[in-house]
């Protein structure tokens, strides 16, 4: 059999051919597996990892990790080219994610009836996650967690419509159950809402080893209405072909490698948690959360588990939603007809979501602060935002010294620094305080010259770019 488009396996191929991956054998799932990843996030540049022979597993039970950690891996996830650097994926990105969503009810899923997924079927009662190398990936997590780089699919009860999200997946009891913690608000957890209000259970489908595209969609902000499967099916221009699960009717992607069906029901939870998340933190304390009764479980010869940990910056999908949210900003700016903006940055450093800098050609008086706030409150920079930073069209705003830069020597803390308040933060922000609703509120830095002073403001004492370029040809023996 051919494999599946949005194989895991294809993936694996084509960055074999980059020489992006190392395999590792003999690690322990229980923290060192993760400490392993971890310290090849920190690697420059990072690879990929593929752990087999795992302690307590048989040869061909794999985790792999980092699929998506580098400009060649993500460049090859969104199908944008094999040969970019940072900054040519987020160049070839720029117009593409609302070209995508326009397209995307022109790929519908393709339901199919074979698949390499459908080698083994487990059924409700004999279903064992821990089958699999699951790991503990820190050491101060509540338990194992499987679901770090899945794809969880619900459906809107009234349009039918799907949705994929990637949220963090605990093992429960001793392996016959997971829990599933869906972000408040997202278009998950309004579906999964939905269906208790209209049926007390709602169905949903998960997927824990797939091409990583899915992960990438399943981790940003495709618009509501959208289905990430029909998505993906406009980013590859194919119909994404699907197992419809019996119990459910909802699509699992056919080239999956493991994978459940089951319910969800109110009144079904598990304490969940502590996980360490992409803020760098332990999020909260050890609660209940839903946990779904699993009817089937589904896995191909020698799976793959798609592992992508959050944890302190970088970690595995760190660099992932810096290029997708870079991106997407600047879509949306660009699509507010605002002018003059030059370039967006979300930075790794703040998990691509918590400190964004903006830079911008001054037009008029006040366009520095419309951009900020634009910026802080745009539907790809909203959730969970915390700085937003502008800056004049010489400073690289991708370059935390430039920016750094810019902010001591062209902002007045008194005068250019606003602050916006009861913003949409997260339960999940190591500020939150237990009890209290999950707003938060972000800081505004205007950190250009001054408008009526752009004439006058002292300049910046270096040589001209392009003076420099010639001399570093010149000179490339001793500059080298």
């Amino acid at each position: 059999m051919t494999e599946p488009l949005l194989s895991l396996r294809t993936h694996l191929d084509a960055i074999k051919g980059y020489g992006e991956l190392r395999e590792v054998r003999g690690a322990d799932w229980d923290l060192e597996l993760g400490g392993i990843a971890e310290l090849s996030y920190r690697m420059d540049p990072p690879p990929a990892l593929l752990f087999d022979d795992i302690s307590g597993y048989a040869n061909g039970l794999r985790v792999l990790t980092g699929s998506t950690g580098s400009p060649r891996r993500l460049g090859r996830t969104l199908r944008l080219g094999e040969d970019l650097d940072s900054v040519g994926v987020v160049d070839a990105l720029r117009g593409k994610p609302g070209k995508w969503a326009s397209a995307a009810r022109d790929f519908p899923v393709l339901p199919v009836t074979d698949a390499p997924l459908l080698a083994n079927v487990v059924e409700g009662p004999d279903v064992n996650l821990l089958d699999f190398p699951v790991p503990r990936w820190h050491a101060d997590d509540g338990g194992r967690f499987i679901g770090t780089g899945c794809f969880v699919v619900t459906s809107d009860p009234e349009t039918g419509v799907h949705n994929g999200g990637c949220y963090r997946m605990e093992v429960q009891d001793e392996g016959r159950g997971v829990t599933v913690a869906m972000v408040p608000g997202k278009h998950g957890d309004q579906n999964v809402r939905a269906w208790f209000e209209k049926e007390g259970r709602a169905p949903v489908t998960v997927s824990f080893g797939h091409d990583p595209l899915l992960l990438v969609l399943g981790g940003t902000e495709v618009p509501g209405g959208v289905s990430e499967l029909e998505y993906a099916g406009a980013v590859l221009g194919e119909r994404v072909p699907v197992v419809l699960g019996p119990d459910t009717g909802l699509p699992i992607p056919a080239g999956s490698e493991i994978a459940i069906e089951g319910w969800l029901r109110p009144d079904h939870q598990r304490d969940e948690g502590p996980f360490g998340e992409w803020t760098g933190y332990y999020s909260g304390k050890r609660r209940p959360n839903l946990a779904i009764d699993i009817t089937r479980m589904y896995y191909r010869a020698n799976p793959i588990l798609l592992g992508a940990p959050p944890g302190k910056p970088p970690h595995d999908y760190s660099y992932m939603r810096t290029v997708m949210k870079s991106a997407m900003i600047h879509d949306e700016l660009a699509a507010t007809g605002v002018p003059g903006v030059v370039k967006a940055w979300a930075h790794e450093s703040g998990g691509g979501r918590l400190f964004i800098a903006v830079s911008l050609q001054q037009k008029y008086p006040g366009h520095a602060r419309q951009v900020a706030y634009l910026a802080a409150q745009c539907p790809a920079a909203a959730y969970m935002n915390r700085y937003v930073v502008v800056v004049d069209d010489d400073v690289d705003p991708a370059d935390p010294d430039e920016v750094i830069w810019a902010m001591s020597t062209r902002s007045d803390p008194s005068r250019d620094i606003e602050i916006m308040k009861q913003t949409w933060g997260s339960k999940l922000d190591p500020l939150f305080v237990e009890g209290s609703p999950a707003y938060n509120s972000r800081a505004i830095v205007d950190a250009c010259r001054p408008f009526e002073r752009l004439g006058s403001f002292p300049k910046v004492a270096s040589s001209d770019p392009a003076f420099l370029s010639s001399l570093a040809e010149k000179w490339r023996d001793v500059l080298d």
